[in-house]
């Protein structure tokens, strides 16, 4: 696969094929290989529909996707959509977009859904088989039933009830014939286990809310855990890979699997005939890995739902969002969020990575990918007084200083020029290598000005400034090398396109957001500076790129085109990230 696609857009793959991962879930991948235990390797990423995916999220993709290449094998997208109260349609499509842009594509698109008839039928045979009791205790009984970490929970006074009354009372709860919240099915496993999950979980909630896949045909949803470990074994996966918090899960998970024992019951599957869906379990294996932390961030799917419910935010795909759809808004690339991945690692470690990480992968992927343009973010007139009124010319310059297979463009340049406000000052710093009245600096790619006048409005504030160009400083003439402390960058005045440009910072002004020790919430650590609007001036070949187009604004950062709100008469772009880190904790 070609890895280079037109300057600026989005690829698939990676700058050069990578080193061969040696991380733990690969190596036993590798065991199960060659010791024969599995001929072929089927992974899957199962995102609950009920919100977008965060940049967590990339790290499971990346993983799931990733090992099911490697090996030659396969991963299904399956849509954990047992709880559709809270799904919708707009997070589906989204979560496919997000799986597509990452590089990656799913071998079987499928639902928990579409494995309802089944998840039941399992459900009947763990009654029949006494693994499983209809229960009448409220919520808030079964919490006081259960015990805590040091005390065994009680068994429900419903427990002994008989397996026909079970089936009766099931059948009925499917019929639609109780209440939301009335009974519920419990697996019959161990109130004294040491592990909470095991004291009798929930296989079964009554639940009467349409579906958006079966309408009204379900008044009762599977729990996750049996839901999910089920999905899985129909589906033939053999390594189901998910997050540290679920390690404890992992004995249900076998006991959900082990007791309907799919790959023993060809008869459970028989509602799968003919719909083109798996009809072949098998046992899958469970394994964990940590989730990818960063600090700056929130990534808990309630809060970030809470900021675009309450309008601190605008909206799931707000460029300040960690969002992959606001991630992918604010220019971070596919491959950027790949060698993030790679660079933080698998393990069973949990740690957290700091946010300069993230801004270096999109950095150094830009660095390489993102053609060169001028663009003005504070504008300042400045009038070259030598040059005659009404005088235009072209300048070439090429459009990556590193690669030349991106070739040249023309750039206008006259004789009034906008220039960035900060790269003057009236009364210099110490160490200031940029424009003072009567100094010298290189203007880039066109030669060498001198600052003759500063004209000031009626409050004393500098409106413009005007100078002289050195003709013999030129491009091409012999004075184009002669030293001068400093360079600044420029748009034509007269040609270039005014431009709404953006300025993103993190969202967060404190590195734990979460952390409400002080009694502080994550709403209160929200970054005043972390979007700013202003105006300025782009050359002519920036607004005329595509919406999504990345570019490196010289010596200002990383900007792109807005996916939504670019065009080429009215640019938008947004700042994906500066030259180098210059954050510092407020």
């Amino acid at each position: 696969m070609s890895h280079r696609t037109a300057p600026g857009a989005d690829t698939a793959g990676d700058p050069a094929p990578p080193a061969e991962k040696q991380d733990f879930i690969r190596q036993i991948v590798r065991q199960d290989l060659a010791s024969g235990k599995h001929s072929a390797i089927r992974t899957r990423f199962p995102p609950e529909p009920n919100g977008y995916l965060h940049i967590g999220h990339a790290k499971a993709i990346c993983l799931d996707f990733g090992i099911a290449a490697e090996f030659g094998g396969l991963c299904n997208l399956r849509f954990d959509d047992t709880n559709p109260a809270k799904e919708d349609p707009e997070f589906v499509q989204a979560i496919q977009d997000d799986v597509r842009w990452l590089g990656f594509d799913w071998a079987g698109l499928r639902h928990a859904s579409d494995y309802f008839e089944v998840f039941y039928l399992g459900a009947e045979k763990l009654i029949r088989q006494g693994d499983a009791f209809v229960c009448d205790l409220s919520a808030e009984q079964v919490r006081e039933y259960r015990g805590t970490l040091t005390e065994p929970g009680r068994n429900s006074p419903y427990r002994d009830r008989s397996v026909e009354e079970n089936l009766d009372l099931f059948r009925r709860m499917r019929a639609g014939e109780f209440a939301d919240g009335a009974r519920t099915l419990r697996a019959k496993i161990d109130m004294a286990s040491g592990n909470m999950n095991l004291r009798d979980p929930a296989l079964y909630r009554i639940k009467q809310v349409a579906h958006q896949n079966t309408g009204d045909a379900w008044p009762i949803y599977p729990m996750y855990d049996y839901a999910h470990s089920l999905g899985d074994a129909i589906e033939g996966i053999t390594h189901s890979l998910c997050t540290l918090e679920f390690e404890d899960h992992r004995p249900l998970y076998d006991w959900c699997v082990d007791r309907v024992d799919l790959a023993n019951s060809p008869e459970l599957l028989a509602p799968l005939l003919g719909k083109g869906l798996p009809n072949e379990a098998a046992k899958p294996r469970q394994i964990e890995f940590s989730r990818l932390n960063i600090n700056y961030t929130v990534m808990s799917k309630r809060k970030l739902t809470q900021l675009v419910a309450e309008g601190l935010v605008d909206g799931w795909d707000d460029p300040r969002m960690y969002t992959l759809q606001g991630l992918r808004r604010r220019g971070y690339t596919p491959a950027a969020l790949r060698l993030l991945v790679d660079r933080v690692g698998i393990s069973k470690q949990n740690s957290v990575i700091d946010f300069s990480v993230l801004e270096g992968c999109l950095r150094d992927d830009l660095d390489a990918r993102a053609p060169r343009r001028m663009a003005v973010v504070e504008p300042l007139k400045f009038v070259l007084a030598n040059l005659p009124e009404g005088h235009t010319e072209t300048l070439t310059f090429p459009n990556h200083p590193k690669d030349e297979s991106f070739g040249t463009r023309e750039v206008p340049f006259s004789r009034e020029l906008w220039i960035e406000r900060g790269d003057f000052a009236e009364v210099p710093p110490k160490g200031w290598k940029r424009l003072v009245p009567g100094g010298e600096v290189r203007l880039r790619g066109a030669g060498i000005v001198r600052c003759d006048e500063v004209v000031k409005d009626d409050d004393g504030n500098v409106v413009e400034l005007r100078g002289t160009l050195d003709p013999e400083s030129r491009p091409g003439m012999e004075g184009a090398n002669r030293k001068v402390k400093g360079t600044i960058h420029w748009v034509d005045a007269t040609r270039a396109v005014a431009a709404e440009i953006r300025l993103y910072d993190r969202l967060f002004s404190v590195a734990n957001p979460d952390d409400e020790a002080d009694g502080k919430t994550y709403r209160d650590h929200i970054n005043p500076d972390s979007r700013a609007v202003v105006q300025g001036y782009v050359e002519p070949a920036a607004a005329a790129a595509e919406p999504e187009t990345r570019f490196q604004f010289e010596r200002t950062g990383y900007f792109v085109a807005d996916r939504r709100d670019h065009r080429s008469d009215a640019p938008v772009f947004n700042r994906a990230v500066t030259l180098r880190d210059t954050w510092t904790q407020k």
